[in-house]
């Protein structure tokens, strides 16, 4: 895990990649390159070695719900009382937009579910959706009425 677009040679990156003999500013300025887009939100990086040629590949992942969540809000953190104290609010196309994002990582069959799971993450961290609780949201998603939005294309 890096920070997006923050990558350096020190821990963990430079230790791990020290004794195959690579060259290691060229593998973070790669993992900055590939990362940027997520700046400031901590993201999976995996890199991929041939230690014959010292070739190398870098791919990236998919940031966490909760740090896609932040990233919307422009927040630090979640609430500590989460239920009681909320941090923010978000509209449901930043939860759709979300949830699609996460897409590829999750197990939900549909749009529909994901979305469900990204509204219970905004449950755990204290986030509002369009000035209700996310178990409201939840509930109006299952009774259909974001049919229209959450339809898959």
């Amino acid at each position: 895990m890096v920070k997006g677009g923050e990558a350096t040679a020190g821990p963990p990156i430079g230790p791990a990649l020290g004794p195959l003999g690579v060259n290691v500013p060229a593998i973070v300025n790669k993992i900055n390159e590939a990362t940027k887009e997520y700046a400031g939100m901590r993201v999976p990086v995996k890199i991929i070695i041939d230690i014959e040629t010292k070739a190398f590949n870098v791919e990236v992942g998919i940031p966490t719900t909760a740090a896609l969540i932040l990233r919307e809000l422009k927040s630090e953190k979640g609430s500590g009382k989460a239920g009681s104290e909320f941090i923010g609010e978000l509209d449901f196309d930043s939860i759709v937009k979300i949830a699609k994002i996460r897409r590829s990582k999750s197990l939900a069959k549909s749009l529909k579910s994901a979305v469900k799971e990204v509204l219970g993450t905004c449950i755990s961290m204290g986030v509002k959706v369009d000035g209700k609780h996310p178990k409201e949201v939840v509930e109006e998603v299952n009774k259909g009425v974001y049919d229209d939005i959450v339809a898959e294309s």
